[in-house]
């Protein structure tokens, strides 16, 4: 299977986009906040803008090709489906269906319009259309954005098995990092046009390269002064708690815990736990089975029957622990 190369740049707003990027046959999430780049560097490869640089599909250049002759199938946000066209003429619309149909479940559907299916349905006839073109490169531009929370997961675990099956170059934009770890092999975190990292979902949560990376995927970024103590090293925050990590510091540091490694209770426990923050819970927002409860500047993920049974609600005095492995240090 050939390769995707990318070296890019095309003017934005307020600044550049500039992308070097290769994706073999793999599934390559790219992440960020809006207005960073992530859909016009779809939109670059697709075509569909013009660049400065490269796009290469193996030893095929494709920077001069319009957009009809590139063989990519794109997968659009809210799916662009024909409101007038059935589920058979909008896969159509792409190429012969051949088995699509029958391969996305949609068969049953075949007559059926847009306007009567749900998310999940409308996004596998998106995806069915857009391999319809017999693609050697998937993009999918927000792929689960349109999904309410009950269809995500599932949708979510189907897109994953489907990509694994096409062993395709794909990329997937996204704002949300669980869905790329979720869908990808490697992710980019792409920052006012510039990737800030890239790696595979477990490197970049245990070595984010910024607190910026680390915030987006879901970490408590602390701010303080890291100095040595014994064999462990100490954080002092801007409040004068002191944490603990196991990396190795000095000066000035992010210190980053990600909410899965904070436990809660009522006092602190008697255990090999070191860094403990108390105060009164300022938030209590359930997700999902899970509540993601705020105290001070840390954030905890426990589940629900763990809320329940400490009776967590906004105003109760709880500490919030974890361990000095999970606290990873960052230099500013």
């Amino acid at each position: 299977m050939a390769s995707l190369r990318l070296d890019v740049t095309v003017p934005l707003r307020t600044f550049p986009l500039r992308v070097a990027l290769d994706v073999g046959a793999e599934t390559v999430g790219i992440v960020g906040p809006s207005g960073a780049g992530k859909s016009t560097l779809l939109r670059a490869v697709a075509g569909l803008v013009g660049v400065e640089g490269i796009v290469r599909f193996g030893d095929d250049d494709w920077s001069r090709r319009p957009p009809e002759h590139r063989p990519i199938g794109l997968v659009f946000q809210e799916y662009a489906l024909f409101p007038h066209m059935t589920v058979r003429d909008n896969v159509a619309f792409g190429g012969p269906p051949g088995d699509l149909l029958r391969r996305f479940g949609i068969a049953h559907l075949a007559a059926a319009r847009p306007a009567t299916l749900s998310g999940g349905e409308r996004q596998r006839v998106a995806l069915a259309r857009a391999l319809a073109r017999r693609p050697e490169v998937l993009l999918l531009d927000e792929p689960l954005s349109a999904l309410d929370p009950h269809t995500r997961d599932t949708v979510r675990a189907d897109l994953r098995t489907t990509l694994r099956e096409l062993g395709l170059p794909a990329l997937v934009v996204t704002h949300d990092f669980v869905d790329a770890a979720a869908l990808a092999d490697r992710v980019g975190v792409l920052v006012d046009g510039r990737l800030a990292q890239i790696g595979t979902p477990d490197e970049l949560l245990a070595a984010p390269a910024s607190p910026f990376v680390a915030r987006f995927a879901g970490g408590n970024v602390l701010h303080g002064r890291a100095r040595p103590e014994g064999a462990l090293t100490a954080v002092e925050l801007s409040d004068r708690t002191v944490i603990f990590s196991t990396d190795d510091a000095r000066g000035e540091v992010a210190a980053v815990v990600y909410p899965w490694d904070v436990t809660l209770a009522r006092s602190a426990p008697a255990d090999s736990a070191q860094n403990h923050v108390q105060g009164p819970v300022t938030t209590a927002v359930p997700v999902a089975n899970r509540v993601r409860v705020t105290i001070g500047p840390v954030t905890a993920e426990v589940t629900a029957d763990s809320a329940s049974r400490l009776g967590i609600r906004e105003g109760e005095h709880l500490v919030a622990t974890w361990k000095a492995t999970a606290t990873r240090l960052v230099a500013l």
